[in-house]
């Protein structure tokens, strides 16, 4: 037997069409099941029978703008998909590309079978496999499939667009992995004499590693696709992950063998000026590519020495992120008023806190962006550069110089600057630099790890800062966390949660207004986790005079505290409330990313 059912298969030929769908079929079907009346019937034969086509039946129906006669809604193409699974009686199916064994794909069918057949392997268990197909009338070839592989094929229905996309896309990539394995040098991980000559002569352009590059293009593609926020190459002993983080939850995408994984990063390497024949000590890089929609986007990249191999991980950054309004971000009206009129201040520091991938970077780089003015001159120091903005003067730390941030700011305060960004307050020295700064008349902006916007003021008192000079210099915290927000096509209201219980997660304050609740529930845009992207939980304490009063060396947190919040300031306990109670998000997540109000 053939490694897979190839075109040439035995049986009837798989172009033959006497089984396929019908329009005129499918129209019946749809008037005979209420979906449309009499009159679209007849607008949509007479339309049809003008001329033939190619196109499968669907996609021309539902390019044909038919309304339901029930709704008035219109019959798009998963609509018709979903009415016709249930019409031929099998299971509709979205494809969910992050959830299919790309790699035994090719292993049920060839790509030139799948095509003629319009079918798609999408599942490969031990006694069955899920085939999606678009033509659920034509079967004939499922026997041929069942004695190739010795498994039990279960059919499904999902749309012809999804399948013709993914049969090239899933087919293209297996043969490009099978074109690595092939090559000589990859067949084995590369040794250090292997890697030092691929560093010299570029072979990863040679035509006989074309396989490893198409790989890499396509798992970017395939990363701005799905909304991926890291991409991440992690060796294994026996084959190598390809995961994406998605909404902050990683998703295995694919596995590879550890050679092809080696080669690709190695290519991705070069690509990102690191050095190639360096695997023993971590390293950093940058790339930048161009998205599906041709917007530019950055990538930061970090290799990390692993028992197995060195492990990469790819940070993708969103190429809107700097102009989001604050409202995309999600800052309530109340703290975009009151951070918009502190960040007008012209000088001071403006400290934004939380721990790493809670989006403070979001929060400067789209901050900065509208402060960055013709008429004002924007500096920052940073480790490493994040994003490339062109309104920016950015400067990278380099640690190998001795140029840290307190010689970087060091630096800026000769360059005539107006508003300085710090990338992290992580010393004593950095601290004075960044205070001496505000003092002479800067708007410095820079990060700290802590809790809540309060302990911000503990920790610089905890590096050695005199508690007069924060009194003098500190304007505002910002707090923030991440939270995941609710899928809109599937989430539905939750009596369990009440007014009553959120208050009782807030004692002693309360919450003010409607309680709209809703839970996940997960569906086939969100891949059945309930929640679709993610939101800003906001806790702003801006340091009024009053405030600044309990600022001495036996300072009083919880006074502090009390006094911000009589002043506007809202927990981040209090802005995930809010979120629930717009139905945004969860209580269980709004739990698990904020910390308890300390009071």
């Amino acid at each position: 037997m053939s490694a897979n059912i190839t075109s040439g298969a035995r049986g009837a030929a798989p172009g033959r069409t006497e089984h396929r769908l019908e329009w005129r079929t499918l129209l019946q079907w749809l008037l005979a099941d209420g979906l449309i009346d009499d009159e679209q019937c007849r607008q949509t034969e007479a339309r049809f029978a003008a001329g033939d086509s190619s196109m499968h039946a669907l996609v021309r129906l539902a390019r044909a703008g038919l309304m339901r006669a029930d709704n008035g809604k219109p019959l798009d193409m998963e609509g018709l998909t979903e009415w016709l699974a249930g019409r031929v009686k099998l299971p509709y199916l979205r494809i969910d590309p992050l959830k299919v064994d790309v790699g035994r794909v090719a292993d049920i069918m060839s790509a030139g079978y799948a095509e003629a057949r319009r079918s798609l392997p999408v599942q490969v268990g031990l006694t069955e496999v899920t085939i999606a197909t678009a033509e659920p009338l034509d079967t004939d070839w499922v026997a041929q499939i069942e004695s190739h592989t010795r498994k039990a094929v279960k059919l499904v229905v999902a749309s012809p667009l999804d399948i013709a996309r993914y049969t090239t896309e899933f087919y293209t990539l297996a043969r490009s992995v099978r074109a690595a394995v092939k090559t000589g040098e990859l067949t084995q991980p590369a040794s250090f004499e292997q890697l030092v000559e691929l560093g010299r002569s570029n072979k990863q352009l040679d035509a006989n590693d074309q396989g490893v590059v198409q790989v890499v293009d396509w798992l970017w593609q395939y990363a701005f696709d799905q909304r991926a926020s890291d991409i991440h190459l992690e060796p294994r002993r026996e084959m190598g992950l390809i995961r994406f983080r998605i909404d902050g939850v990683l998703h295995t995408v694919y596995q590879l063998p550890p050679a092809v994984l080696s080669a690709m990063t190695s290519r991705i390497k070069l690509l990102g000026r690191m050095d190639v024949v360096e695997r023993r000590r971590p390293l950093d890089g940058r790339i930048k590519t161009r998205n599906p929609a041709g917007e530019e986007v950055e990538m930061r990249l970090s290799t990390l020495p692993t028992a197995f191999g060195e492990k990469m991980v790819m940070r993708i950054f969103d190429p809107d992120t700097a102009v989001k309004e604050l409202a995309q971000l999600g800052f309530s009206a109340h703290d975009a008023e009151r951070w918009n009129r502190l960040t007008a201040q012209t000088h001071g520091i403006i400290l934004v806190t939380g721990p790493t991938g809670s989006g403070k970077t979001s929060t400067l780089y789209s901050t900065l962006r509208r402060l960055a003015t013709d008429e004002v001159n924007v500096c920052t120091v940073e480790d490493p550069i994040e994003m490339i903005e062109p309104a920016f003067n950015q400067t990278q730390v380099q640690a190998s110089l001795d140029f840290g941030f307190a010689e970087g700011l060091r630096a800026l305060m000769r360059q005539d600057p107006d508003i300085i960004m710090v990338g992290e307050i992580r010393d004593l020295e950095t601290a004075e630099m960044a205070i001496q700064a505000a003092l002479t008349g800067h708007l410095v902006f820079s990060t700290l790890h802590t809790n809540d916007s309060a302990s911000a003021i503990t920790r610089l008192m905890d590096l050695g800062v005199p508690p007069y000079l924060i009194h003098a210099t500190v304007i505002g915290v910002l707090a923030q966390r991440l939270v995941r927000t609710l899928c809109p096509h599937c989430k539905t209201p939750d009596p369990e949660v009440t007014r009553d219980s959120l208050n009782d997660m807030l004692k002693p304050w309360r919450l003010s207004g409607g309680v709209k609740p809703y839970r996940p529930v997960g569906c086939l845009d969100c891949r059945h986790t309930g929640y679709r992207g993610r939101s800003g939980l906001f806790e702003l304490l801006v340091l009024s005079e009053p405030v600044r009063q309990h600022l001495h060396p036996r300072t009083d947190i919880d006074a502090l505290r009390r006094q911000a919040l009589q002043e506007g300031l809202r927990p981040l306990r209090m802005a995930g409330a809010m979120k629930i109670a717009e139905g945004l998000t969860t209580l269980e997540e709004v739990l698990r990313s904020t910390p308890a109000w300390e009071h």
